[in-house]
């Protein structure tokens, strides 16, 4: 029974322990790391995102005092999810830029929309639109809640994730969701 008892009592340290070095990191490091994600990001918010976000991952570990450099361990953590963060925002990117069609493309495959408005292409922009709003219907809410203040009211990914009470790459995710649900949609 003893053996429980010391079990339980080095288990109840641990987090004490934890808290302790996790307070003496942050407080010595976050203004650092924010601006060394915010150099990465060129983003101050989604520098202070991404630095909580460090701090977090190195909350749920069991034993801080095991880490051979806490500081080093907090950068690393912090630099894989910057990288993840704008690995991400270049597939969105590169995802927005093949879904939009440039001018002489537009020229190039149809002409004039205005010379073009023929019943049949009415009718098919009509079939059209309908199938957007119910895909749009169906998102998740959250997913459906940025494509449209995004869309709808054009506010920045910063401002939906401020309105949202999410982060920026959150909202980066579920517009990039909202943008491929519809273009699966158009393409049945």
């Amino acid at each position: 029974m003893s053996n429980n008892n010391n079990g339980d009592s080095s288990e109840n340290k641990c987090p004490e322990k934890n808290k302790s070095i996790l307070e003496q990191l942050f407080n010595e490091h976050a203004p650092g790391l924010v601006r060394f994600l915010a150099r990465k990001t060129r983003n101050q918010e989604d520098a202070e995102d991404i630095a909580q976000g460090a701090f977090l991952r190195i909350q749920k570990l069991e034993n801080l005092d095991q880490l051979d450099n806490p500081r080093a361990y907090l950068y690393q953590t912090a630099s894989n999810l910057a990288i993840d963060q704008l690995r991400r925002a270049k597939l969105h990117r590169g995802y927005l830029q093949s879904e939009t069609p440039t001018a002489p493309e537009i020229e190039e495959s149809s002409g004039n929309y205005v010379d073009q408005a023929t019943p049949e292409r009415l009718l098919s922009a009509k079939e059209e639109l309908v199938q957007i709003e119910e895909t749009i219907s169906d998102l998740p809410f959250k997913a459906r809640q940025a494509f449209l203040l995004h869309r709808t009211k054009g506010l920045a990914y910063s401002d939906i994730a401020k309105e949202m009470g999410v982060s920026v790459s959150s909202v980066e995710k579920y517009i990039l969701l909202a943008l491929r649900q519809c273009h699966q949609a158009l393409k049945h």
